[in-house]
């Protein structure tokens, strides 16, 4: 089947940009956007529909296969994985291809997400010493591992800005793994952090809650996670 990509080119953060056609034509209904990004890059010279040459398209790949989230990127407006999404999902066969608007642009469809990593290491989502799972938690901090860090969950939260204080739930996830083991003191400065940087800020819209590419169950952890990190301290202190 024939494609049209549409795909956002803009050489760097300080220079304008504009959509780009380009025609593509899937071999399988398997074949990804990440497949098709590659291929077009593969092209001696790249040119668009109106026959401009342009450079070759700037994303970000690494394992395409759905474990690691470099590939995050808009299509049609919905934040996705490249390596994920199949061309054969979009019917009409039209794709709009965009960075992520929520973090500053590097190039084409790479967005620079640092930021992520800077609020888990501001929040100090680490332990020093050896924590021993149970049971109980055991199916939490299971769930929590599953995180990417694609950033797909803050692209659509209505109250993430990147450098700002509500951290989202990228750092809600790997807080929840903590809180579900931690018992020292530790645990309450990450209780601290928790109300801080997450519970304070978060609008509870939950607009994140379908959107996780590893498909991670975040309004249960968000209510394990909101239940060991405040209300257990809140009724301990009524007591």
């Amino acid at each position: 089947m024939k494609y049209l990509l549409k795909i956002w080119r803009q050489r760097d953060k300080d220079t304008s940009g504009c959509f780009r056609t380009y025609a593509y034509e899937a071999c399988s209904e398997t074949t990804t956007v990440a497949a098709a990004l590659s291929e077009l890059n593969e092209r001696e010279v790249l040119s668009d529909i109106d026959g401009n040459v342009t450079d070759k398209v700037i994303w970000e790949c690494s394992c395409l296969q759905k474990k690691c989230g470099a590939c995050a990127m808009l299509i049609n407006g919905k934040p996705c994985l490249a390596c994920d999404a199949r061309l054969s999902d979009y019917k009409n066969g039209r794709l709009t291809l965009e960075p992520l608007r929520k973090f500053p642009l590097v190039a084409d469809l790479m967005s620079d997400r640092q930021i992520i990593f800077e609020n888990l290491k501001k929040m100090q989502l680490w332990s020093e010493s050896e924590l021993l799972a149970d049971d109980r938690s055991n199916s939490v901090m299971y769930e929590a591992s599953r995180c990417l860090q694609c950033g797909c969950c803050l692209e659509v939260c209505p109250n993430f800005s990147a450098g700002e204080g509500f951290f989202g739930m990228s750092a809600m996830v790997p807080s929840s793994r903590l809180l579900a083991v931690m018992k020292d003191a530790s645990a309450d400065i990450l209780r601290k952090q928790y109300a801080k940087f997450i519970f304070d800020g978060c609008g509870r819209s939950l607009a994140c809650r379908n959107i996780c590419p590893a498909g991670i169950d975040i309004e249960g952890l968000m209510s394990r996670s909101n239940a060991a990190a405040l209300w257990k301290c809140f009724f301990k202190l009524r007591r």
